[in-house]
């Protein structure tokens, strides 16, 4: 049932299993916090869907037959305004992830995510949050050995560091800026110079240098 007076956060999946598309769209209507307006069986069907819908998030499974989600996230981020884009992926799959991660991708989720996670996930995507499921993160954080980070955080201010303890817990920039009473627009410069600081060029990879550190 649709909650009364929400606007439903809208998704497009795409999976080349098509079972597990339903069971998603399934779990992610549930409670009425998500649409899923649309589905593709592979990276270039992806692309046309998107464009077709312009949903909100995009959830996207990396390995797919013919244009694969890698390819299918590079193509979405180079559009002047970009859906968020999670990758739906499994723990055997590191280096996909990590690619993913240079691309632009601002959530990894685990396929045998909590159903309540996941729906959690999409609207933090959609607010302009970054999504890492723990798993995830613990894997992905040697790949992050030549960003220096100690060096790094050293640079930041005291306000900086509170933003990116914030950022690294998936907080949109609404969210960072209600908790410490600033407005979205010093959030969001915040937030650039964070990321300038730190060296990175997306929320998901200050996050992980923040976990790396134990910012987070």
């Amino acid at each position: 049932m649709r909650l009364v007076g929400f606007v439903a956060v809208r998704v497009v999946l795409a999976d080349d299993e098509a079972l597990l598309r339903r069971g998603l769209k399934v779990l992610l209507e549930a409670d009425g916090r998500v649409e899923v307006v649309g589905e593709a069986a592979d990276g270039a069907e992806l692309v046309e869907v998107t464009l077709a819908h312009l949903p909100d998030v995009v959830l996207v499974d990396v390995q797919m037959p013919g244009v694969d989600g890698l390819e299918a996230v590079r193509r979405l981020r180079t559009w002047a305004t970009p859906p968020a884009i999670a990758v739906l992926t499994t723990f055997d799959l590191d280096d996909y992830v990590a690619t993913a991660l240079d691309l632009g991708a601002q959530g990894f989720l685990l396929k045998d995510a909590e159903p309540e996670a996941l729906v959690r996930a999409v609207v933090d995507l959609a607010a302009g949050g970054a999504v890492l499921d723990p798993r995830i993160t613990a894997r992905l954080l040697p790949r992050l050995r030549g960003f220096r980070a100690n060096r790094q955080l050293d640079s930041l201010s005291a306000r900086e560091r509170q933003v990116l303890e914030l950022l690294a817990g998936g907080r949109s920039n609404n969210s960072i800026a209600e908790e410490l009473c600033l407005s979205e627009a010093t959030v969001k410069s915040y937030v650039s110079t964070v990321l300038t600081k730190l060296g990175v060029e997306n929320r998901v990879q200050a996050a992980l240098v923040a976990h790396q550190v134990g910012v987070w």
